[in-house]
Parts: structure tokens; sequence; C-alpha cells
């Protein structure tokens, strides 16, 4: 009796060039994303310009709950915002101080006397990717 070799079946990570992927990934990021701007007490303006500068019309939609497939560089803001509330949460014993820090000044290279979320609030998504390498530089991680 021989016994057929199993295949391979790898699960693909989802790509955000993919309508599909990107369609399935848009409701839950963007409820996570809301709670994460709801524990930061961010104002709607705030919301709108991390979502990459979108109108307070189309953000009240999203939170209505009408279905929205993001692009490539909203869900890729979302996911940078959650990795950055995520690794804060990690570095502060307790959540008042991980909004602390995200709120103070901070005279780092990477935030020149602004605080976390006025550097993210710059509105280029480099600004976003700045806290989160600043975090992970922080925690340890490459």
């Amino acid at each position: 009796m021989s016994i057929a070799p199993v295949e391979n079946h790898q699960v693909a990570s989802p790509s955000l060039e993919n309508e599909a992927d990107r369609n399935r990934l848009s409701g839950p990021g963007l409820r996570t994303f809301f709670r994460v701007a709801d524990a930061w007490d961010l104002p709607v303006a705030d919301q709108c310009k991390l979502l990459g500068g979108i109108s307070r019309s189309t953000l009240n939609n999203w939170k209505a709950g009408a279905g929205a497939t993001l692009s490539r560089d909203q869900l890729e803001r979302v996911s940078l915002v959650l990795g950055i509330y995520k690794a804060s949460r990690l570095l502060f014993a307790d959540g008042d101080g991980a909004k602390r820090w995200f709120k103070a000044r901070n005279n780092d290279y990477a935030f020149a006397g602004m605080s976390p979320i006025q550097r993210m609030l710059r509105g280029g998504i480099s600004d976003l990717y700045a806290v989160r390498r600043y975090l992970d530089a922080w925690r340890g991680v490459r």
C-alpha cells in the first residue's frame, strides 16, 4: 500500500493589492481603528487625517457601518495605527501612561518637540511609520 504525499496547503497572506482581501479586512480594521480612536480621545478631524484626509461625512458613514473597501493606503494607515496602539500598550503598564506618552511633548529626534500624536497628524504615512519604528525600537523589535 502506498501513501500519497500530502500537499503543502499554505494559506496566502492577504495582499493589499487584492480588492477582495482589502474588502475582507476593511470592516474589522475600521471597527478596531474606531475603538483605538476612542481610547485615545481623538477628535473627528484627527481621525479623518489619520485615515488619509477623508471627509467627515465619509468617516461618519464608515462609523455607521456603511460598507467600505479601503484603499491600500488607508488599510496601511489603519494597520500602523493599530500597531502603534499595541506597542504603546505593551510598553506601559497602564493605559493612562500610554495615553499620556502619546500626547506629551517628546524631544527625541523622531519627534523634535512634538508629541507622538502631533507627529502622526502631520499627514504623511511616513509620519505613522516613524512613530511605529520608534516604539518598535524601544521594545527591541526589529
